[in-house]
């Protein structure tokens, strides 16, 4: 057990109670405080009620599903979200990372991978929530400008609608232009995970981010992908 997990909150929204008690039973052991919630409708109001570190958020839920209950979360908190889907299904991943979740994990999964997933995440948020708050500093990329103190991209003077994950991503490369990082060197970088972490998550976040910042994203200027390693940033030619 760390020491450090003591203090932590953990919300689990996972109908299946046979699966919430297993995760529970782990994860107490590991000192971390739990809830649980058993439908949708339920676990929103928990998670809106509390002040929770995490949230563990089942895709398939009754009363209200997963999806909703992340986007309305999202609206009010920035507490870090790792989904639970059963599904293989790649639109489901990238509907969860659109609305704000930060990952997400396939069941059946380890309990051990799900431990450091939510280690990871719980450790990027502190450092987000310890770092002193920036002056305003504002950086031109293309046409694109980087708010570092709000954490905001601005395309052609318009601020653009990235989640907290997919501004990180693009800081990152962003701040390091022209070198290539291999998808697992961005899962630990930018999502803080050593030995853990499914790459896909890296596609279905680029993926995503291109969506947004590019004229089109099927030829981008400004994450181009090296073959057979990774992805690198770019400033476009004028």
């Amino acid at each position: 057990m760390s020491s450090d997990n003591r203090s932590k909150k953990i919300l689990i929204i996972e109908d299946e109670k046979s699966i919430s008690d297993i995760i529970k039973y782990n994860l107490e052991k590991e000192g971390y405080e739990i809830t649980a919630a058993y439908d949708g409708g339920e676990g929103l109001a928990k998670a809106l009620a509390g002040n929770f570190d995490l949230i563990l958020l089942d895709v398939m839920l009754p009363v209200t599903d997963g999806f909703e209950v992340c986007k309305r979360v999202r609206e009010k908190s920035s507490v870090p979200i790792i989904m639970l889907t059963a599904k293989e299904e790649e639109v489901d991943k990238v509907l969860g990372l659109e609305l704000g979740a930060d990952d997400y994990i396939t069941k059946p999964f380890g309990m051990r991978e799900l431990i450091a997933r939510i280690k990871a995440n719980i450790r990027r948020a502190d450092q987000l929530t310890e770092e002193p708050e920036r002056p305003s500093e504002v950086k031109s990329f293309g046409n694109l400008e980087l708010d570092l103190s709000r954490y905001e991209v601005k395309k052609n003077g318009q601020a653009l609608d990235l989640t907290l994950r997919e501004f990180e991503l693009f800081r990152y490369l962003a701040e390091r232009e022209g070198r290539v990082f291999s998808r697992e060197q961005l899962l630990e970088e930018v999502w803080g995970y050593e030995y853990y972490g499914d790459i896909r998550t890296v596609d279905v976040t680029v993926r995503r981010l291109r969506e947004k910042l590019e004229d089109d994203p099927g030829d981008p200027k400004y994450i181009l992908t090296r073959r057979g390693i990774g992805y690198y940033c770019k400033r476009p030619e004028a």
